[in-house]
């Protein structure tokens, strides 16, 4: 009798002794002392992540995590999650449950073309791919499928910063993009502007504004330069934007060539009148409200000073322009 009494007192003793071990284990904080980004796949088990955990040194007894998860009846659920240094076991079956997929913030500045977007996003999404946006970008099937009524989502792919969830693709960073540029769309429809009418639409609205985006980054120019332009379009005047050619050879710094000017590209906004076929860049809500809110004035060119404001000469006449033209070359010491 005293034999199975012991027997059991040791039985306990040692079942008491695991409980405390386990505990102390599932509680203890990690030694990983730098956050961490951990993916659970879909359809895994707490076998499977606690072997993961542990092969990742993110928890010293992948075993101990499982068993967690079965007697807190814990379901993981699949996404990306950030993970503090010195997480416990108990810890990341909490985290892992949660749901909140980790994310990062990237900042698409005003007036970028879709192809230099790819270098913001790899800064925080390292597996982010710049083919694959590209071949995105103009797939006029999948613009139709995000509400787009164009062959590209050139200008609609609104600048801003947003939360993106790491391990998105390049597909759900896009639909997040035109959502936010439809809503504004839906915005600015909804002032009633006429040039709204005059322009044509949303569309012909993103082109010019792409443009006044991108001969201007003062704010409290950008209405004036829209209403050069505008006036230019209402006297059959080519835009004359020099930024359109830059667009059609992706040349964004550096002179343009002779022959580029030349370009029969319906981009080329020196040679042919009226607006291109869509946007050169995507245009942020300040060269939209510009655009549908134009200054009202009589200028039908303008050149930078360049004399270091980053401002510019406007005028009504070709006569007075070219008297600009000549005070811009002696500040730039020609």
């Amino acid at each position: 009798m005293k034999k199975i009494f012991f027997s059991f007192l040791i039985l306990i003793l040692l079942a008491a002794g695991s409980l405390y071990y386990a505990k102390q284990h599932i509680f203890a904080p990690s030694e990983i002392s730098r956050w961490t980004t951990f993916q659970v796949e879909n359809g895994s088990s707490a076998v499977k992540i606690g072997k993961i955990l542990e092969s990742n040194s993110l928890v010293s007894n992948g075993k101990l995590f499982s068993w967690w998860c079965r007697i807190k009846k814990i379901q993981l659920k699949a996404g990306w999650y950030d993970i503090p240094p010195k997480t416990s076991i108990a810890g990341l079956a909490q985290i892992l449950s949660s749901g909140k997929t980790a994310t990062r913030k990237v900042t698409i500045p005003e007036g970028r073309a879709s192809w230099e977007m790819p270098a913001y996003f790899r800064e925080v999404l390292p597996d982010f791919d710049s083919t694959r946006w590209e071949s995105l970008v103009h797939d006029a099937n999948f613009a139709k499928e995000l509400g787009v009524n164009a062959i590209s989502l050139e200008g609609y792919l609104l600048p801003d910063t947003y939360p993106v969830e790491f391990g998105a693709t390049e597909k759900d960073i896009a639909r997040q993009m035109v959502r936010a540029n439809l809503k504004l769309k839906s915005e600015m429809e909804a002032l009633q502007s006429p040039l709204w009418t005059e322009l044509g639409g949303w569309h012909q609205v993103l082109t010019l504004a792409s443009v006044v985006e991108e001969e201007t980054g003062k704010t409290d120019e950008r209405a004036m330069i829209a209403g050069v332009f505008i006036n230019r379009l209402r006297q059959g005047i080519s835009l004359g934007a020099d930024p359109t050619v830059r667009f059609i050879f992706r040349n964004l710094t550096g002179p343009i060539y002779k022959s580029q000017l030349q370009s029969d590209s319906p981009y080329n906004t020196r040679r042919f009148r009226g607006l291109m076929p869509g946007p050169i860049s995507n245009p942020g809500r300040k060269a939209i409200e510009a655009t549908l809110n134009p200054a009202n004035t009589d200028a039908l060119f303008f050149v930078a000073k360049d004399d270091g404001s980053g401002t510019h000469f406007f005028a009504k006449t070709l006569s007075q322009h070219n008297k600009y033209k000549s005070t811009a070359a002696k500040n730039r010491g020609e």
